[in-house]
């Protein structure tokens, strides 16, 4: 499986997407390949269909994409089980990488 974080400088939330994601991979014992790919302009963003800072890429799928988020250089906000936040919730995680 290949995972990519995707990000832009600035953003709080990438790192510790980053560390957790890693932490839930070894946790359910998964052969995954995470990369992470800087986003650094407004055109890279519509190209990718970023929808902000960070989002996780599974096997070339955004899990969290909805039709409400922008694309662009911004944080991006996830609905979790304890409200709104900077990064999807290890429950979250877990449930992306079982499907």
């Amino acid at each position: 499986m290949e995972i990519e974080i995707r990000y832009f400088d600035g953003c709080p939330n990438w790192k510790a997407t980053s560390t957790l994601l890693h932490a839930i991979i070894e946790e359910m014992g998964l052969e995954a390949t995470v990369l992470t790919r800087r986003v650094e302009t407004p055109e890279e963003a519509e190209a990718l269909d970023f929808h902000g800072s960070p989002t996780v890429i599974i096997s070339g799928e955004d899990p969290f994409a909805d039709g409400d988020s922008p694309v662009g250089l911004a944080c991006r906000i996830y609905r979790t089980e304890t409200g709104f936040a900077g990064a999807p919730s290890a429950a979250q995680l877990r449930a992306a990488l079982s499907s």
